[in-house]
């Protein structure tokens, strides 16, 4: 009885999400690290909403080493048992846009077309996001308490290592050992996959020194481009060779190592650079120490004239167990819900779930979503988000 009114309340309330996903696209909350205003003006507006629908609200804002302002909301629903919380968890923050001539629309202009609401940060992570808070107002207009507390988590940082976020709440003492943790930041197009694991997550920076001249005389300049060329692609094969087993646990078995990002170099074609820096993301299966990673890299700048600066770096924590609580709960919900055999595994890592396994606190990812983040022309599928909401909803109810 509970899931037809459940579901059918959800459905009512699709165009209300709709506007609410485009609300969320709307305002910029590309994370400062890259450039970005931050969270707080989204999150004044989120903060507004979840107090209009009746969740009890908490607000836990900080300053980064700045002066910007990053905030993270807690939104509550008290449960019969108040003494544990099911936290759904997602980011306010984005990544930023990219090279603008890839997108068909503007990306902070939300555009609805065939089931898909575009712009940026539609599916990472603000679809999941609205799915999370709507399942709790179905939940609170039909006057269903759910067994535990529903609680949100929407917290800042998330793109660029949840120092801010995350992190900073569960120093805060926030979360519960036995509260139960759902971040709903990666997933795939039928639902059916559950992760439990994340690779180790190393981002490090790779300063190459030259001397800057004259590009008609290079006999007179040490080209710091083409050094750093010559490096990435050694580093690229080295690391790849090296590292290589595999791991069928996780989505991508081997471990990734990829230059990502460059900074600009010379304003003119005539000058030879003097400096140039580079970027890897590399994604290491939990077998691997990030030290060796790290002791290889060194071996390859040796001598070349080089600054090695790392940027992040975190371990992979323990998986979660697959017949822990959430898991055999959400498995329950995906099979009465939509006739579905799960299956367990892990992906690359960066997500808030790899920080409470870091506690020792079980949480698992999940979600339906197309994959589209950090891409251009970034898409939330609108039936994708309707039918997770009824997911979330069912899970705050499941015995």
């Amino acid at each position: 009885m509970f899931q037809m009114e459940i579901t059918r309340k959800i459905e009512e309330l699709k165009d209300e999400m709709v506007d609410s996903l485009k609300r969320f696209i709307s305002i910029n909350s590309v994370n400062p690290v890259f450039g970005g205003p931050g969270e707080k003006e989204k999150a004044d507006w989120l903060e507004e909403l979840l107090k209009k629908m009746g969740y009890t609200v908490e607000r836990h804002d900080t300053k980064d080493q700045n002066g910007i302002w990053r905030s993270n909301l807690l939104a509550i629903i008290p449960g019969r048992d108040r003494s544990k919380t099911l936290w759904i968890v997602t980011h306010i923050d984005t990544v930023p846009p990219g090279d603008l001539s890839l997108w068909e629309t503007d990306p902070f202009i939300p555009v609805v077309k065939d089931d898909r609401v575009y712009g940026r940060g539609a599916e990472d992570n603000g679809g999941s996001m609205i799915a999370s808070i709507y399942a709790g107002k179905a939940l609170m207009e039909l006057d269903v308490v759910p067994e535990y507390n529903f609680g949100l988590a929407l917290v800042a940082d998330e793109e660029a290592g949840s120092e801010y976020g995350i992190q900073y709440l569960i120093e805060k003492g926030v979360f519960r050992p036995d509260d139960m943790f759902l971040v709903p930041d990666a997933g795939n197009k039928k639902g059916d996959f559950i992760e439990i694991a994340e690779k180790s997550i190393l981002w490090f920076k790779v300063t190459v020194n030259g001397k800057q001249g004259h590009a008609s005389r290079p006999k007179t300049t040490e080209n710091a481009l083409r050094k750093g060329a010559q490096i990435i692609t050694e580093l690229d094969e080295t690391l790849h060779r090296k590292f290589s087993e595999k791991d069928e646990l996780f989505d991508e078995p081997l471990s990734t190592f990829e230059p990502t990002r460059s900074e600009k170099t010379v304003d003119n074609v005539n000058t030879v650079p003097g400096r140039f820096v580079f970027y890897f993301d590399c994604r290491v299966l939990p077998r691997y120490d990030l030290e060796d990673v790290l002791s290889t890299v060194k071996s390859v700048l040796d001598g070349r004239g080089a600054e090695l600066e790392v940027v992040v770096k975190q371990p992979a924590p323990d998986p979660t167990p697959a017949d822990s609580d959430l898991v055999v709960k959400l498995s329950s919900v995906l099979k009465s819900l939509r006739n579905l055999e799960v299956r367990v595994g892990g992906i690359g890592g960066g997500t808030c779930a790899a920080f409470f396994r870091k506690k020792g606190w079980p949480a698992v990812v999940w979600s339906t979503i197309e994959e589209t983040a950090h891409q251009p022309n970034e898409y939330r599928k609108i039936s994708h988000m309707v039918e997770d909401a009824k997911v979330f909803a069912l899970l705050g109810v499941e015995r």
